[in-house]
């Protein structure tokens, strides 16, 4: 095995532009952790806003972004049970993913479900947990009930789709483009529509026949975090699950009481922080919807780990397309 390996580093706050692709020392894993050989290694939004320093974890410089992975087991620790060298495994790191060989806790390492290729099991784990956990543990979506997703062509989106239709809600999606309306169709939204439209509000109410959303899953915020409370059920539940707007919205709480509607929020880093067990639980149910074709996650474009910033950027600028994967 090489002892030398190419890795992204971030020295200093900046944009992605301002990472440094290095050679470093391969990671030697203590007796509790997992070395993996990075086959894929999927973009989260949360990654461009850590590396500006905008993330609520600061983690000391020099650092690798990178939250999850897939690739193969190359070295396991004296304490670590469940997992051999050669492996095909999934991992939530909690940074180090943008290089060729990372770092995993065996809690938060899993085998790749079957018929899962590498691209998709890297974009599988953070996105897909953090919609369960929102609309199950959190939400508490029933079958039946209307769904609101926004930004339902981003990552988060089309996993939250696709967990709405797999425990039998019934889906309305809104997006920015007419390609990525399409996109969200795919993933089993019973409606779709642009949240460019000024509309779009009266078009959810359309689809309730009157009713609203039940459950409105929010990664979005600013405005649209507004509007979505003219739109919500009575009892109905609104998920903040970030704030890709930029803007950081307020309800006025009068709303809030005529509509009898519970504002929830959705941290599952700090939720699973406070319940270990949480997310091995998660992904076992979420490993059965998988391996029943009910989730699957689509990645729409790969890039070369060389060309770490500008699929980054390409992120930031919304013209990605459910999840993204660097392929190093």
């Amino acid at each position: 095995m090489t002892t030398t390996m190419n890795a992204w580093q971030v020295t200093e706050w900046c944009e992605p532009e301002g990472m440094h692709l290095n050679q470093i020392a391969v990671p030697v894993p203590n007796a509790e952790q997992i070395l993996i050989r990075v086959r894929a290694a999927a973009l989260n939004f949360f990654d461009i806003l850590q590396i500006q320093g905008k993330y609520q974890v600061k983690p000391p410089f020099p650092f690798t972004p990178g939250a999850e992975v897939s690739g193969i087991v190359e070295a396991v620790g004296s304490d670590v049970s469940g997992f051999v060298k050669g492996d095909s495994v999934l991992a939530m790191v909690n940074q180090g993913g943008f290089a060729e060989y990372a770092l995993a806790d065996p809690n938060r390492t899993f085998h790749v479900p079957k018929g899962m290729d590498f691209p998709a099991a890297a974009a599988f784990p953070i996105v897909y947990q953090t919609s369960y956990f929102a609309l199950v543990t959190r939400g508490q979506l029933q079958a039946g009930e209307w769904l609101l997703v926004h930004a339902g062509a981003s990552g988060v989106g089309m996993s939250a789709i696709q967990i709405g239709k797999a425990l039998g809600a019934r889906v309305i999606a809104t997006a920015g483009s007419e390609e990525k309306l399409v996109f969200a169709r795919e993933q089993g939204a019973d409606y779709a529509i642009s949240y460019s439209e000024p509309g779009w509000v009266d078009a959810v109410k359309t689809f309730t026949k009157g009713k609203g959303a039940d459950v409105i899953y929010d990664p979005v915020g600013g405005d649209i975090f507004d509007l979505s409370s003219k739109c919500i059920a009575s009892e109905g539940r609104h998920l903040v699950i970030g704030f890709a707007s930029g803007r950081i919205a307020s309800l006025a709480a009068n709303r809030a009481l005529l509509k009898n509607m519970s504002l929830m929020g959705v941290f599952w880093g700090g939720y699973v922080h406070e319940h270990p067990g949480y997310v091995r639980e998660c992904q076992a149910a979420l490993e059965q919807l998988a391996e029943a074709g009910q989730i699957h996650p689509r990645v729409a474009k790969s890039y070369a780990m060389s060309d770490a910033p500008q699929a980054l950027r390409d992120m930031a600028n919304r013209k990605v397309i459910g999840k993204t994967v660097l392929l190093p």
